[in-house]
C-alpha cells in the first residue's frame, strides 16, 4: 500500500498508479523472492519450497499435505497475495521444478532437458564451450564424475 505512489506516473490523460508490481521493474523479482521467504521463513524447507511466484508443498501424508495447503493458502490470503487457480496443480504426485522432476522416489533430470543435452550440436567456439558447460554444469549432481 504505501509503495503504491513510487511506480505512479502522469500523461496528459490523468495520473496512473500500479495496484500491483508491473513487469519490466528491475529489482521485482528480487523483491518479490523477498517477499515471498519472509512470509514462508517458518515453513521453508519444512514443507514449502518458494522460487520467485512458484510455491512447491510436499507431506508425507495425504492428510498431511491438506493441512499444509491449507497453511499456505491461508497465508497467502493474510498477506493479500491471490494465486490465480488456473495455473495452480494440487495433489500431484511428481512435479517438474526448476528443471528437474521431484517425486517421493527423488529428484532427477528433466527428461526433455536430457534429451537436449544430448542432441546439443558441437561447440565450434570457446563461447559455444562454455554455454554448454553451463548447461551441464547444472546437472552436474547427475553425472558420475562429472567436474
Amino acid at each position: 500500500e504505501q509503495d503504491i505512489s513510487k511506480t505512479a506516473f502522469r500523461t496528459r490523460y490523468g495520473h496512473y498508479e500500479f495496484l500491483v508490481v508491473p513487469f519490466g521493474l528491475t529489482n521485482a523479482p528480487t523483491v518479490f523472492m523477498d517477499l515471498m521467504n519472509q512470509i514462508f521463513h517458518e515453513f521453508l524447507d519444512k514443507f514449502v519450497i518458494v522460487f520467485i511466484d512458484d510455491i512447491l508443498v510436499f507431506s508425507k501424508s495425504k492428510k498431511e499435505h491438506e493441512d499444509h495447503l491449507l497453511t499456505v493458502l491461508e497465508t497467502l490470503r493474510q498477506e493479500k497475495l491471490y494465486a490465480k487457480f488456473s495455473k495452480c496443480e494440487f495433489w500431484l504426485s511428481s512435479v517438474a521444478f526448476l528443471d528437474h522432476i521431484v517425486s517421493a522416489e527423488g529428484i532427477m533430470m528433466d527428461p526433455a532437458k536430457v534429451e537436449a543435452i544430448t542432441k546439443w550440436p558441437r561447440p565450434t567456439s570457446v563461447t559455444e564451450v562454455r554455454s554448454f558447460l553451463g548447461l551441464a554444469g547444472y546437472y552436474r549432481r547427475f553425472v558420475e564424475g562429472f567436474s
